[in-house]
Order: C-alpha cells, then sequence, then structure tokens
C-alpha cells in the first residue's frame, strides 16, 4: 500500500514519502500567491482561495496569513469568514458549514504524531477529519484538534484548544475546551 493510501485510509503513514510531500509543497505555493496578493484585490483573493480549497459556497472572505496542507481537502458552505492568520492542516478533510466564522491566528489540525519515540524517529503521522457545523463562531487563537466534530450553533471562546466533540448549541471555552452552557437555538 502506497503511503499516499494510508493517509487516506487513516492509516499511519510516513509523512516524507513524495507523494505526501508534494501534496503539501503544492499548497505551501499557493498559499504563497494567495497570501501577497495586494488586500485592495478581494476579488482576486476570492478567485486565488477558491482554486487552493476542494470547495466553497456563496460569500467567502479569506484574510491573509492563509496555510494549509493541500487546501483540496477543505471545503466550506455558505457565508464563510476567517480574520488574519487560519492554518489549516487539511491531510485529511476538513468540513466547514454555513454561516461559520473564524477569528484570527486560529489553527485547525486533522494530522497527530505518535506517542512512541520510535514512531516519531520514523516520520509517521495519522490523519482524521474535522467536521464543523452551521453557525459556528471560532474565536481567536482558538486551536482545533484532529478527528473533532463541532455542531452547530456553536460557540468557541477565545483561545480554548478543541481536543473533543463539541455538541449543537453549545458554548465552551478553556484549556481542554470544556462546556460553559447551552445556548439557544
Amino acid at each position: 500500500m502506497r503511503e499516499i493510501e494510508k493517509l487516506e485510509a487513516g492509516l499511519e503513514y510516513y509523512f516524507l514519502d513524495e507523494e505526501v510531500a508534494s501534496r503539501k509543497a503544492n499548497a505551501a505555493l499557493l498559499c504563497q500567491e494567495f497570501n501577497a496578493i495586494s488586500a485592495t484585490e478581494p476579488e482576486k483573493q476570492e478567485q486565488k482561495i477558491r482554486e487552493i480549497i476542494g470547495s466553497a459556497g456563496k460569500n467567502i472572505s479569506v484574510q491573509q496569513g492563509f496555510n494549509c496542507d493541500n487546501g483540496k481537502n477543505t471545503h466550506v458552505g455558505n457565508d464563510f469568514l476567517s480574520n488574519y492568520n487560519l492554518t489549516i492542516l487539511d491531510i485529511a478533510p476538513v468540513t466547514f458549514g454555513d454561516n461559520v466564522m473564524i477569528g484570527p491566528n486560529v489553527d485547525i489540525y486533522t494530522v497527530n504524531h505518535p506517542l512512541t519515540k520510535e514512531g516519531r524517529r520514523e516520520y509517521l503521522a495519522q490523519a482524521s477529519p474535522v467536521n464543523i457545523g452551521n453557525d459556528v463562531w471560532i474565536g481567536g487563537k482558538v486551536t482545533v484538534m484532529p478527528g473533532v466534530t463541532i455542531g452547530n450553533n456553536v460557540v468557541i471562546a477565545s483561545g480554548a484548544v478543541v481536543t473533543k466533540d463539541i455538541p449543537d448549541n453549545t458554548l465552551v471555552g478553556g484549556v481542554p475546551a470544556k462546556k460553559i452552557k447551552d445556548l439557544v437555538d
């Protein structure tokens, strides 16, 4: 089985594999091009971000300082807005619903590495998808870890680290993120 096939199957894979690394290099180049577009050219920015990511609905706005590992594994719904410095390590799929707002300096990860020193020395990784529902507001400096599902009508307080699934209609915060209260739907 090729390393890219292992990655896509959710198995451990060698992340320095040429085919895996070429995806990341291509995404890095496209992100560099996006980040170099003048802020006075929002139409050009939108065109480039739509070239980078897998799919997007209507009304997408991504501020500069955008970085990803693949791009084609990121899918956003309608009315998507992200502030500055969004990083999406989308080795596995990352899916956003409609009406999602993301604060500055947010990191969304789908990749993790072994807890054993032997596994890390072998440059192994494993990817798990991230799913984010509709009507979600992710505050600044939030980190979303691999394999997490965030429900609909969720607010994640600034600085939170999301390590577990979040149910619908919930406000969470802290490290690790914990429920603060229910939200009215």
